[in-house]
């Protein structure tokens, strides 16, 4: 019986991983030029940091969530996000103590949720994102959604929509809440279990309900925008003023309304508007989550980051037609003639290697004329020919592939020589 993936997961294969590879190091290189380092958390932490940091009226947790039982008894849940580690993680390193403040980390790395898989949505996948610790300046949250834009520009995505909202301080909420309340609650059994269970704990995740998206009450809810006290404003004006200034266009949204409870303040997400992306067109989403530290035992610390999806990130690149610039070719094959000369060209490749260069040789007792049409696959710019008779007099001929000249070097010399041609 054959074995196959599980559902919802992916192989990522040669010619394919690349692409990935490049946008996981151009990420890492904008961190490095906003100054935001790298941290690695467990894949798994205990269950308890997700329900009390992600929130328990969360379709994340209520649904979505890999959670087993490990051998010693511990309730252990596989991460379906990225930010509650890291926060934990701070707390528990006591980086609030850090000279330098805020603290600025990203990650990159496999999350897992159980949901319907569809075009560029996994049960396992991929993400890159960043978060800023230690600052209630809302020039920071314009730098946080700046990063991001930029990546997306930088590797050449142009149809983007940025979409902002302001969910308030503590006071806000409250007087949003309140009014949420008030206007669904007459006609709350009209809405699926869910939003029922939603409606005295966390009304703002009705507004986020896929199944009742539709329902007249949603499109007549409360805004936010009209609950946001003097300080909320302020703190909203200024952070659109700042992404003005960053030349970092974007549409305010009253309606948008992040996935996670722990969100305050600045919420955003970055959509793709190419043509034929899809109908869930969300790549990018984040925001302001001042009071999850203390959630999860720390001190008072405001935060703000984002979580982009590698595979989405792919997909809006194939629905704009963008191709990145893969470096298929090696450096130099090398092609033997005779058993004495094999044998030769196993160190060879090796110095070849270690001068820099990628190089590849026939593992396959190949014919010459088989060993340039591995070449040929491999793009290799240059083949070496080496045969016993040119190992006895300490010669090797070297090919141009793209010219087709061909010279005789000494063999002694020969990545010497090689490394000057290339050059």
């Amino acid at each position: 019986m054959s074995i196959s993936i599980p559902r919802g997961t992916q192989d990522i294969l040669p010619g394919e991983v690349e692409k990935w590879q490049l946008i996981e190091a151009k990420a890492r290189e904008l961190c490095e030029k906003y100054q935001y380092q790298e941290i690695r958390t467990p894949i798994f932490e205990h269950t308890d940091l997700f329900l009390r940091g992600v929130g328990d009226t969360t379709d994340i947790v209520q649904k979505e969530m890999y959670t087993f039982e490990d051998r010693g008894g511990r309730s252990i849940t596989l991460r379906p996000e990225g930010t509650a580690a890291v926060v934990r993680s701070f707390v528990e390193k006591k980086m609030f103590g850090y000279p330098n403040q805020p603290v600025k980390l990203y990650y990159m790395g496999p999350m897992f949720r159980y949901e319907r898989p569809q075009a560029g949505r996994f049960r396992q996948f991929v993400q890159f994102g960043i978060e800023a610790l230690g600052s209630n300046d809302p020039a920071i949250d314009a730098e946080v959604i700046s990063l991001a834009m930029n990546l997306y520009r930088e590797m050449g995505l142009k149809k983007l929509k940025l979409v902002v909202n302001s969910l308030g301080d503590k006071d806000s909420r409250t007087a949003h809440r309140n009014a949420l309340v008030d206007h669904f609650k007459p006609r709350i059994d009209e809405f699926c279990n869910d939003c029922q269970n939603r409606l005295e704990k966390n009304p703002l995740r009705i507004l986020d309900c896929k199944q009742d998206h539709d329902h007249e009450l949603m499109k007549s809810s409360p805004s936010i925008i009209d609950y946001l006290n003097d300080f909320s404003k302020n703190y909203f004006e200024k952070l659109q003023a700042y992404l003005t200034q960053l030349d970092v266009p974007f549409v305010v949204d009253p309606n948008l309304v992040r996935g996670l409870d722990y969100y305050n303040h600045t919420a955003f997400e970055i959509m793709s508007d190419a043509e034929g992306f899809g109908a869930i067109t969300t790549l990018c989403g984040g925001g302001r989550y001042n009071g999850l530290a203390e959630e999860i035992g720390g001190p008072e610390t405001p935060g703000i980051g984002f979580a982009l999806s590698i595979e989405r990130f792919i997909a809006a690149l194939k629905a704009e037609g963008v191709e990145l610039e893969i470096n298929e070719e090696i450096d130099c094959y090398l092609a033997a003639l005779g058993e004495e000369a094999k044998d030769y060209t196993v160190g060879l490749l090796q110095q070849l290697r270690l001068a820099g260069f990628s190089a590849e040789r026939d593992y396959l007792d190949r014919k010459i004329k088989a060993q340039f049409k591995s070449a040929d696959r491999l793009k290799a710019k240059f083949v070496a020919v080496l045969g016993d008779t040119e190992l006895k007099n300490n010669k090797i001929n070297l090919k141009n592939m793209a010219t087709g000249e061909q010279v005789e070097v000494d063999l002694a010399d020969f990545v010497q020589q090689f490394k000057e041609l290339r050059e």
